[in-house]
């Protein structure tokens, strides 16, 4: 997509032309990093009452009544998404941490241990007989 349909703010990309207008896709891009109307309002200088309409009839055109339902609504027409760069990121930490032997024994163990502690035993058991 080229910069005349779409807007990158902060972790978010909005694709214009998929049902929301300028104004709009720009207050659910801030709604979605978590910003308040009046944040909103001082980011674009405008009131926060206009900030709040241009939210509402951006609910009312894809058929929600919260803030939440209409980030969740936004994402599955993909009028937005997160940017990949932050997706990559998580990804990457995540595969880095995930097998860490440090956090596999705070974890509990899981079989290996069991089988472990099971084998002790028969050898111990068969020494004692």
């Amino acid at each position: 997509m080229n910069a005349a349909t779409s807007i990158t703010v902060g972790n978010w990309t909005g694709h214009l032309g998929r049902g929301l207008a300028l104004r709009e896709l720009q207050f659910v891009l801030d709604v979605a990093m978590g910003s308040t109307d009046k944040q909103i309002a001082q980011r674009f200088d405008i009131e926060p009452g206009t900030v709040k309409k241009r939210v509402s009839s951006a609910m009312f055109k894809l058929g929600v009544n919260r803030r939440a339902a209409l980030i969740a609504e936004a994402m599955r027409r993909q009028i937005i998404a997160p940017s990949i760069m932050a997706l990559i990121a998580l990804l990457t930490t995540h595969a880095v941490l995930g097998d860490s032997e440090m956090l596999r024994v705070r974890r509990g163990g899981g079989e290996r241990r069991v089988e472990l502690r099971l084998t002790v035993r028969r050898i111990e058991s068969s020494q004692v007989a």
